[in-house]
């Protein structure tokens, strides 16, 4: 018995890192968990608004005339504007309609 009350002894032993460092220790086991959001948002997020907000500004200051490029690989360029639709001429006298967000970007130069 005496081999079997040791081990229990032993099993029951001194709790492990004492009062005070309790706290410290749980902080820290958040801490990679924060270290990889705070990655995420630099990397990913701030990347992505940045390029959202500079989308919205290209459609702002949309006019006719300009020469553009839809999502969908069409250039052509602008005769019309309404509130949310576009009108694009792609060649001489075929016009079609393109939803205001569907223009990936202006082109520069003769398309």
């Amino acid at each position: 018995m005496g081999i079997l009350e040791t081990g229990l002894a032993y099993a029951m032993g001194a709790p492990g890192g004492g009062g005070g460092a309790g706290g410290a220790s749980s902080l820290m086991s958040f801490l990679p968990i924060v270290l990889i959001f705070v990655v995420f948002y630099f990397l990913l997020i701030r990347p992505q608004q940045k390029r959202a907000k500079e989308h919205r500004n290209l459609l702002s200051n949309l006019k006719e005339g300009d020469q553009i490029i839809t999502s969908g690989g069409i250039y052509g360029r602008i005769t019309g504007i309404r509130d949310d639709k576009v009108t694009v001429e792609i060649s001489d006298k075929v016009r079609v309609k393109v939803a205001r967000g569907n223009i990936a970007g202006v082109v520069k130069g003769d398309v």
